[in-house]
């Protein structure tokens, strides 16, 4: 590596964080709407209403089928027709956030399907309603089991984020073409978002499969 390449890099490496913060903004909000509307997706697949199942599997099945960077596209241009208007990073985070759901039912249905029965049985047996069953034993124990492929989910989110560049969200990414349509030096600036993105992703990736061991053995 020459002198003028690292200088260069140093040079870029603040707007570069700048964009790493503004995708993990669009991370965990993404990921804050969209693993609860999982949970209720997983819910109302697993309900009791064949009416009800049907509608939330047809919606899942649209949100996994379709692709993250045309449900973007779809949120920031296609809505304003519609009448709803959302900035680039709100876009971002709706479009995201809807993919999220749509994949994460799947994750927690398996989760709350994980669940022995036999202590959905013993809350029935204690008087607990269907409700409080759910909320006090399923819920929480399938979301524990779901947690390992969760943060598996993130880090795949977290990628997806690059995708926000095409609404200028100035993402991290998106940065790194800024610079690059400024200095013309393309290869450069993308090789150090590539390393800052691995920087993030490769320990998240450790402690995911930390965290999945630990769980299997106590499983």
């Amino acid at each position: 590596m020459n002198d003028s390449l690292l200088s260069s890099w140093v040079e870029w490496t603040p707007a570069l964080l700048d964009g790493l913060w503004t995708s993990l903004q669009l991370t965990g909000g993404s990921l804050a709407i969209g693993i609860p509307g999982g949970l209720l997706l997983a819910l109302l697949m697993s309900g009791r209403s064949r009416v009800v199942k049907a509608v939330a599997i047809v919606l899942v099945e649209i949100g996994r089928g379709m692709p993250a960077l045309v449900v973007l596209q779809l949120v920031y241009f296609g809505l304003p027709s519609a009448g709803l208007t959302f900035g680039p990073f709100l876009a971002a985070t709706a479009a995201l956030a809807l993919t999220t759901a749509a994949y994460t039912s799947e994750i927690l249905r398996a989760g709350l399907q994980a669940v022995p029965a036999g202590e959905v049985e013993a809350a029935a047996a204690l008087g607990m309603s269907h409700r409080d069953s759910l909320r006090y034993v399923v819920i929480p124990q399938g979301v524990r089991v779901a947690i390992p492929a969760l943060l598996g989910f993130s880090i795949q989110i977290f990628q997806a984020t690059s995708l926000t560049f095409t609404i200028a969200v100035p993402e991290l990414l998106g940065q790194a073409y800024s610079i690059g349509a400024a200095t013309f030096r393309y290869l450069d600036v993308l090789v150090l978002a590539g390393l800052v993105y691995l920087a993030v992703v490769l320990p998240a990736g450790s402690i995911t499969r930390l965290l999945e061991r630990r769980m299997g053995r106590h499983l």
